[in-house]
């Protein structure tokens, strides 16, 4: 497992004019290593967990980043989560610090499963993160959304996949073996 290193993402020009077809082949059951991963970390407001402001939240960030140079060329990267009914968090992953935001890093180990549906089903993915973490044999940490489209997006392609990217620490026992084992 590569430091730092996401799956392949299709960074050619979208049909839609907004957000790239995303390509699910690579990101299902993956273990990410992030080590000082450097994001940008934004919040929006939501009216029971619908977003409310998430337009204004994204173009601001996502035109900072560019005037920065900070888009990774290899993709784009936000993680979502709910901190409650009213607030939203995002992190946009970067290749460098950005003016005018605040800026995190992620450390750890983290895992990912696709799936395929309405947003609504979000809180049901979240669940299931967390189990299937837990089967593995990991302790959970949080738990983000990368929703790969725009809804907009999402009805033109046919297909909204969404990455769930929970953060885990591994069973010291399991860790052992895995080291043992070469991983």
């Amino acid at each position: 497992m590569q430091t730092n290193a996401l799956p392949k993402m299709e960074i050619s020009a979208p049909q839609t004019g907004c957000c790239p077809r995303f390509d699910p082949t690579g990101w299902e059951g993956r273990h990410l290593h992030f080590q000082n991963k450097l994001f940008v970390c934004a919040t929006t407001r939501s009216l029971l967990h619908v977003p409310i402001n998430m337009g204004r939240v994204f173009t601001r960030v996502q035109g900072h980043i560019e005037d920065s140079g900070a888009q990774d060329p290899d993709g784009t990267l936000v993680l979502s989560r709910d901190l409650s009914a009213s607030e939203g968090e995002h992190l946009f992953a970067v290749t460098t610090t950005v003016p005018e935001e605040e800026m995190t890093t992620l450390s750890g180990d983290l895992i990912t499963r696709v799936f395929e549906g309405p947003y609504r089903k979000s809180p049901d993915w979240v669940h299931e993160m967390g189990i299937a973490a837990q089967v593995m044999g990991h302790e959970v940490g949080r738990i983000f959304m990368f929703y790969t489209t725009c809804p907009r997006c999402a009805r033109a392609y046919g297909k909204n996949y969404v990455v769930g990217v929970a953060e885990i620490d591994m069973d010291p026992e399991k860790r052992g073996r895995m080291k043992d084992e070469g991983s």
